[in-house]
C-alpha cells in the first residue's frame, strides 16, 4: 500500500518556482539554495470535483484500512473514515479512489536551524542543532495552539518548497545538523514523509527526534521507533474532559504512547504547557507525577511551560511565574528528578541541577549553553550518571 509517485513523475508535474520563499507561521523560514517553492496553490480535493488521480504532493498511506471504496486511517486514535473525497481531520489525508493518501509528502511549509535546547530538549546532545521541518496539519483542535498559521491550514493552502526526504537528509548534513527534527505543526500528521525521511537519517548516522502531542496509534509507533532517538511529547493536561475541551482529544492514548517511547528505549522529555484555569491546578499536577513515576520512573524531564494569550484564548492572562514555580517545587517534591521552567528565560528553574549534589551541571541562557560540568554522562562534582543522551563531555 506504499506505492508513490517517482521522483521524475513529480517534478514533471509540479509547476517549481525558482526562489526559496518565506513560509506561513512566524519565524521560520527556508534554507539551502538548490530548494524551490512551488508557489501559491488553489487547488482543493473535494467530494465535488473528486479527482482520479492524487494531487502532485501525494504518496499512499502506511496505515490505513479499505473496503474497495471507504478507507479508514489507522495512524492516530481519530480513526477517520473517509468517503470518496474526503478529508481527514488533519487535512493531510484523503480518499481517492478507495485509497489513503497523504498529501503532506517532500512539502515542507517550514524548514529552520534549530538549536536542540528550543525543542525543548534538556538531556539530549546540548549544543548540536537540529534541522527542523513540517508539512501543515494537526490531528488536535487545541485553542491554544502557537503554532496555527500551519497546523490548522490544507497542504494546499499554504506556501511550501519541495524537499524529498534524500534531500532533507542531504541538506541537515550539509547544514551540520546532528539531529532532524519532525516539528512546529504535528508531525503524526505527516507520518509518510517522517517515516521516510528517519529512516534515511538513521542510515547518515543523523538522529531523528519527534516533538508531537503523542497522538498516535502503537502499531505505527513501534515502526516508527526502530529510527527514533529522541522525543517531546506534550503531556497536555491530566484530566480527560480538559484534553477534550482544550485540545480536541483524549488522554489516554499519549499516556500509552509514554509506554510505548519508555519500553522501547527511546529517551523522551515531557512538555506541559501550564494554560491558566485549565492547567495550573496541583492536585491535577501531583496526579500527574505519581502517574509518571509509577508508570515510567523519575529520571524523564518534565517541562513545565509559560502560557502566553493567543489564537483562541487571548482572553486568558500569561501563566503567572509564581504558579510555575509552585508547580516545579510540586514535581520536584513528588519525586521527578529533572523540572524545567520554559518561556522564562533568565529563572533559575531553567538550569539542570544534579539530583544528587544538586549543583548546577548544565548552566543556560535562553536556548544557549553557557557551562556544562559533567564527563562521561556524569555529574563531574559527586560523579553521579546523569540521565540522557550525552556526547562524551
Amino acid at each position: 500500500m506504499n506505492k508513490m509517485m517517482t521522483r521524475k513523475e513529480f517534478l514533471k508535474s509540479a509547476a517549481l518556482g525558482a526562489s526559496a520563499l518565506m513560509c506561513a507561521g512566524t519565524g521560520y523560514g527556508f534554507l539551502g539554495k538548490s530548494t524551490h517553492c512551488s508557489g501559491s496553490i488553489r487547488g482543493r480535493i473535494t467530494k465535488n470535483d473528486a479527482p482520479e488521480k492524487p494531487w502532485k504532493w501525494a504518496i499512499e498511506g502506511f496505515h490505513y484500512a479499505s473496503d474497495g471504496k471507504k478507507v479508514q486511517c489507522q495512524v492516530c486514535p481519530n480513526r477517520c473514515t473517509l468517503g470518496p473525497g474526503d478529508r481527514s481531520i488533519c487535512r493531510s489525508k484523503v480518499n481517492i479512489g478507495g485509497k489513503l493518501y497523504s498529501l503532506a509528502y517532500g512539502n515542507p511549509c517550514a524548514i529552520h536551524l534549530d538549536p536542540i535546547e528550543k525543542k525543548p530538549l534538556a538531556h539530549f546532545y546540548p549544543r548540536t542543532k537540529a534541522f527542523s521541518m513540517a508539512t501543515t496539519g494537526c490531528n488536535f483542535r487545541c485553542l491554544n495552539c502557537q503554532n496555527w498559521e500551519i497546523s490548522q491550514k490544507k497542504p494546499e493552502q499554504v506556501e511550501h518548497m519541495t524537499l524529498f526526504p534524500q534531500e532533507a537528509v542531504k541538506t541537515a548534513l550539509e547544514k551540520g545538523a546532528r539531529s532532524i527534527a519532525y516539528t512546529y505543526s504535528e508531525a503524526i500528521t505527516f507520518y509518510e514523509y517522517m517515516f521516510d525521511t528517519a529512516r534515511l537519517a538513521r542510515q547518515a548516522h543523523i538522529k531523528n527526534v519527534l516533538i508531537s502531542n503523542g497522538y498516535i496509534n502503537r502499531k505505527p509507533l513501534l515502526s516508527l521507533c526502530r529510527y527514533l532517538d529522541g522525543a517531546n511529547i506534550n503531556l497536555k493536561s491530566f484530566d480527560n474532559a480538559i484534553y477534550g475541551c482544550l485540545n480536541g482529544g483524549t488522554l489516554h492514548p499519549v499516556l500509552e504512547t509514554f509506554k510505548t517511547l519508555h519500553e522501547q528505549g527511546v529517551w523522551f522529555e515531557m512538555t506541559t504547557l501550564v494554560v491558566p484555569t485549565y492547567v495550573d491546578e496541583p492536585e491535577m499536577i501531583k496526579r500527574m507525577c505519581a502517574w509518571i513515576l509509577k508508570n515510567l520512573g523519575p529520571d524523564y524531564p518534565l517541562h513545565l511551560l509559560r502560557f502566553f494569550p493567543q489564537y483562541k484564548l487571548t482572553r486568558l492572562p500569561a501563566t503567572p511565574i509564581a504558579t510555575l514555580e509552585e508547580l516545579r517545587r510540586i514535581a520536584l517534591d513528588q519525586g521527578i528528578r529533572y523540572v524545567y521552567l520554559g518561556n522564562v528565560p533568565g529563572h533559575s528553574g531553567t538550569q539542570t541541577y544534579c539530583h544528587q549534589c544538586q549543583k548546577v551541571i548544565v548552566r543556560r541562557k535562553g536556548y544557549w549553553i553557557k557551562e556544562i560540568h559533567m564527563k562521561d554522562g556524569k555529574c563531574t562534582y559527586c560523579g553521579s550518571p546523569i540521565p540522557g543522551r550525552w556526547d562524551q563531555i
